[in-house]
């Protein structure tokens, strides 16, 4: 029961880090009611310029984090000037679309500018047991899992009350029910989808920071945000709450099926278990 345990926690860690990256396309869905697939890419440009910009000038981490802050920022302002404010009213197939060639946008710019060669990426974060816990409990539990799981957990309930108890949460949950509705009663569509946007490009950097940190920024970085689709399908494309569930039945799922099914099925079960849960 023991190892049981292990195996169940450091699933459970691992979901929450899912929980973030699904929150990514819960806030572009419940604005705009489009599935965003560009959220992997955004991932992948996020941890890409941290990285590149330490090695291209060296700057320190900590001043490469606020920098690409500022970049996600602004590439979700101008994502909303330039993609989405023409398509106001569109089917949602159209921004569907749209989303799809921002992924080979950014996947492309961000090699051309950066290059794309694999990089590690050091958070400072120790990858290494907890000695409290191995002491008291016997479990091999990672600093750098628990560590990560806090940074989204806080997070994720941040965003939670951003929905839920302020006026711009209000204005998102009008603009997904009806665009035009939405203008009638004077909401500024195009200021709620810019904010949006960058609050999910923010989202995009702390996932690549971490998952990047963990396997290295590399473009494999841009299928992570695929890890999310079941949890969406069990959370809902709309629901904050369910995000975080569904982060940790996949995340706890994922590890027990790789530990206790994975020797009779074969190497790889990690990779399309979730999909079969779901």
């Amino acid at each position: 029961m023991q190892f049981f345990f292990e195996v169940l926690i450091t699933g459970l860690l691992s979901g929450v880090m899912y929980a973030l990256v699904a929150l990514g396309f819960v806030l572009i869905y419940k604005a705009s009611g489009v599935f965003n697939f560009a959220q992997g890419a955004m991932v992948f440009f996020a941890a890409l310029t941290t990285v590149a910009l330490q090695e291209k000038f060296g700057i320190s981490l900590w001043i490469a984090i606020p920098i690409t802050m500022v970049v996600m920022i602004a590439f979700g302002f101008l994502t909303e000037r330039i993609v989405l404010r023409p398509l106001v009213n569109q089917n949602e197939i159209v921004l569907f679309m749209a989303t799809i060639g921002l992924t080979f946008f950014l996947e492309g710019f961000a090699q051309l500018v950066w290059g794309s060669g694999v990089r590690a990426l050091d958070l400072g974060i120790p990858d290494e047991p907890i000695a409290a816990i191995l002491d008291s409990a016997g479990m091999v539990v990672s600093k750098f899992d628990v560590t990560a799981a806090v940074i989204c957990g806080v997070l994720v309930a941040a965003l939670a009350v951003l929905f839920n108890k302020t006026k711009i949460g209000r204005a998102l949950r009008a603009v997904a029910d009806d665009h035009q509705a939405a203008l009638t009663v004077g909401i500024p569509l195009q200021h709620v989808w810019g904010i949006v946007w960058a609050v999910a490009g923010f989202v995009a950097l702390v996932a690549g920071l971490l998952w990047g940190s963990r396997s290295g920024v590399q473009f494999a970085l841009t299928f992570v945000a695929l890890k999310a689709l079941p949890v969406l399908i069990l959370g809902g494309f709309t629901s904050v709450p369910g995000a975080i569930v569904g982060g940790l039945i996949i995340g706890a799922t994922e590890k027990l099926a790789e530990v206790y099914l994975g020797p009779y099925v074969g190497g790889g079960i990690e990779g399309w278990f979730p999909y079969v849960l779901a």
